[in-house]
């Protein structure tokens, strides 16, 4: 069972919490173990965070970054976090897939430019999902 590594905006913005969501539950449908579930949920008290220190949070994900077999990301809500998990995924080895909804704006050129992440851009969610089917037979 692959295990993922979800990567979306949490402090940067929420606005697509619920794709997050969608996303999440599409990968665990078929067939992986997503570690970080909670960035889908609404809350995002799952986990205990609410009484986690900074430091809690940033050893555990750096822990479950380590242990999972890639890094699946949603970047159309920028997000200095999801920007340093990236760069610890490739600086890991870890295969990296980038999506971002190409109606709402550019990716940044730090993320476009490197040739180690897999770029996803899309218009439509179906192409989302599409690539998610893809990305869980890989």
């Amino acid at each position: 069972m692959k295990k993922v590594y979800f990567a979306g905006s949490i402090r940067g913005g929420r606005q697509d919490a619920a794709l997050y969501g969608e996303m999440i539950a599409y990968l665990e449908k078929k067939g992986c173990r997503v570690l970080t579930e909670h960035v889908g949920l609404e809350s995002l008290q799952a986990e205990g965070e609410r009484t986690m220190t900074e430091e809690e949070i940033f050893e555990r994900d750096m822990a479950w970054l380590r242990e999972s077999d890639l890094v699946v990301a949603e970047c159309t809500t920028p997000s200095h976090g999801v920007g340093y998990e990236l760069g610890r995924a490739r600086e890991m080895g870890k295969p990296v897939h980038i999506f971002y909804d190409l109606s709402r704006g550019r990716l940044s050129a730090m993320l476009a430019g490197d040739s180690c992440f897999i770029l996803h851009p899309y218009t439509d969610t179906k192409e989302i999902f599409e690539a998610l089917d893809l990305i869980a037979r890989g």
